[in-house]
């Protein structure tokens, strides 16, 4: 890089990247574990596709004077960058946050980078220099150097390109071809210093997801006994994806937030821990999402004392809005009842009615639990010996109907959806047989956890500890099946 000494913040985020001894880029730590770099740092050939995983050439990254191996390479489809995975988190070094916005032609930027400058081959420093934002295409965004002498060189690829307002410094894009012009080892008669970067302000959601999918694989999956889907972190119809609320067996409750991105394989960006583990959370026995007219979704709690309880919102910060709708030790609540699950079970009103199955078989319906509470019940199907086999229920919305379609997993394996599920039974679907796999289903919910809005994935923890989501589930049974989590 054609310019002077990079700040200290700058230099201790911006790592040098030694791929397999043939060549040298730069690359910015965007996360404790994460670099970001060019994705043709990697390839043979230029414009080369590359592959997500290990890369194939041992690439050593030093951040701030320390060296570890990159393990994982996750690049994007469309342009010409790559999140690379360290072997273990760097500490001790403020990563540098994506981008938010992108820049606007006649903006000033900084590119930094470990590449030559016009008097060092190799150069020990982080140099940077300062260029002009010429315009900005879908991809990318055409640099031009404020002084004849600012240029992006050899090595300074996949350096990041930065934008400072506010006193906050961020990544907006990451070096990608240059002319060089001025740099050591180019032909003299060659003057051109532009440059062109590869935009990263609107993968910022994307790049988030990537950065957490190791964490959420890592989680403690085999101990989770409740989950349930529902739109706590942003509101329904947003970009947002559905969040899922999560209880372990000791106590411990997580909000995992549904990403803002649309790549099916990261459904989820961060974690929240709303209770800790030993908390009065170890009581719930059954926990199920619902609204009942907010912006943000809420739960119903089953405790097992027998309370009823529900909590009209919930968000990153925890529970709110606690209404009581069965008192404790309340024997009909405690004893008697055994699955649940919320939603719409009527046309044009929320998704605040709840479905009972009872321990006689019997299953009954609650509508519009914010203005009724318990007292007004439905009998949908009566006491018999088939619905004592029932295992799990969730709600989605899988067939097209106004009212949420009901899920259902029996004992033996069998996974039925009966849609448009209203005061009447409908019809079943017959998604899975019986004695399928699904008989080893741990926990499950059902929710909007891909690129749309349409609550047809379904999210499951085997009873190994995998955790795997069908996608676009239909009438027609399961389609894609993506692992997030190995078994544990």
């Amino acid at each position: 890089m054609s310019g002077p000494q990079a700040p200290d913040s700058v230099s201790a985020a911006t790592a040098r990247l030694d791929i397999g001894g043939r060549r040298g880029c730069s690359a910015t730590l965007v996360a404790p574990q994460w670099l970001l770099t060019a994705a043709g740092c990697f390839t043979e050939i230029p414009g080369g596709t590359l592959p997500q995983g290990a890369p194939k050439l041992k690439t050593t990254a030093t951040v701030a004077g320390t060296a570890q191996q990159v393990v994982n390479l996750v690049p994007h489809t469309d342009r010409d960058v790559v999140p690379a995975q360290l072997a273990k988190p760097v500490t001790g070094v403020t990563a540098i946050p994506v981008a938010s916005a992108a820049p606007a032609a006649g903006d000033e930027v900084q590119a930094a980078g470990f590449g030559r400058t016009h008097t060092e081959w190799v150069p020990d420093q982080v140099h940077t220099a300062a260029f002009t934002v010429q315009s900005t295409a879908t991809t990318t965004v055409d640099l031009a150097g404020r002084s004849e002498s600012a240029a992006i060189c050899k090595g300074d690829t996949g350096g990041p390109v930065l934008t400072t307002a506010g006193g906050r410094t961020a990544v907006v894009g990451v070096s990608s071809l240059s002319w060089q012009g001025g740099c050591l080892g180019t032909d003299a008669s060659e003057t051109r210093t532009g440059a062109v970067a590869a935009r990263v302000d609107d993968l910022a959601a994307w790049i988030g997801q990537v950065v957490y999918a190791p964490v959420l694989a890592a989680a403690p999956w085999k101990h989770t006994v409740q989950m349930t889907a529902g739109y706590c972190t942003g509101p329904a119809g947003g970009s947002r994806r559905m969040d899922v609320i999560v209880v372990r067996d000791d106590g411990e409750v997580t909000l995992y937030q549904g990403g803002d991105g649309a790549d099916p394989a990261r459904p989820f960006s961060a974690e929240h821990r709303l209770q800790p583990a030993k908390s009065v959370w170890t009581h719930a026995v059954n926990v199920t999402g619902v609204n009942t007219g907010g912006t943000t979704d809420g739960v119903v709690v089953r405790w097992d004392d027998g309370e009823m309880t529900l909590y009209t919102t919930v968000d990153a910060k925890g529970f709110h809005g606690e209404k009581q709708l069965a008192a404790p030790k309340n024997t009909t609540w405690r004893d008697d009842a055994r699955l649940l699950t919320g939603g719409r079970f009527a046309t044009g009103a929320h998704r605040d009615d709840l479905l009972v199955d009872w321990k006689d078989g019997h299953v009954s319906l609650f509508r519009d639990l914010a203005v009724n509470g318990l007292k007004k019940q439905t009998q949908v199907v009566a006491k018999n010996t088939t619905w004592t086999y029932a295992t799990q229920l969730a709600t989605g919305s899988f067939t097209g109907k106004n009212a949420d379609d009901l899920l259902v997993r029996w004992i033996d394996g069998e996974t039925t959806v009966y849609p448009g599920m209203t005061a009447k039974l409908p019809a079943e679907i017959k998604i899975r047989p019986a004695k399928s796999y699904w008989a080893n289903a741990g926990a499950l919910t059902a929710g909007a956890l891909t690129g749309d809005t349409t609550a047809d994935d379904i999210l499951v923890r085997w009873k190994d500890g995998h955790v795997s989501y069908f996608t676009g589930v239909d009438a027609k049974g399961l389609h894609t099946e993506i692992q997030l989590a190995p078994a544990n």
